[in-house]
């Protein structure tokens, strides 16, 4: 059995990134651009593009909005906390957002 901190590290943070390198990638961003905007490798990018890695949640319209939203951010400069912006919308997913592992999930 996995814990709750294993499914997020392995499973919800991967499908979080790959979503918003796609995003990133189809609003015409490169792959290398792409990497340094996230904090990741550029081989992370090319995985998370070609869907070899990541791709294990569907996400609900409001959560693939507001990772919309976060590409968007990203390009015109508009983010100060990478981190805090990922940790909201992996609290999105979450039914209960006391069980936030985190401890960034807002209101904490």
């Amino acid at each position: 059995m996995k814990s709750p901190c294993e499914e997020i590290v392995w499973n919800v943070l991967p499908s979080i990134r790959a979503a918003i390198a796609e995003e990133l990638i189809k609003r015409g961003i490169s792959q290398k651009d792409v990497s340094k905007m996230l904090g990741i490798t550029p081989p992370a990018v090319s995985q998370y593009v070609s869907k070899k890695r990541g791709y294990n949640i569907e996400f609900r319209e409001d959560i693939r909005e507001a990772i919309g939203g976060l590409a968007e951010d990203l390009i015109d400069g508009k983010v100060d906390d990478l981190v805090r912006r990922i940790c909201d919308i992996c609290c999105m997913l979450q039914d209960d957002e006391s069980a936030c592992i985190s401890g960034r999930c807002k209101g904490k």
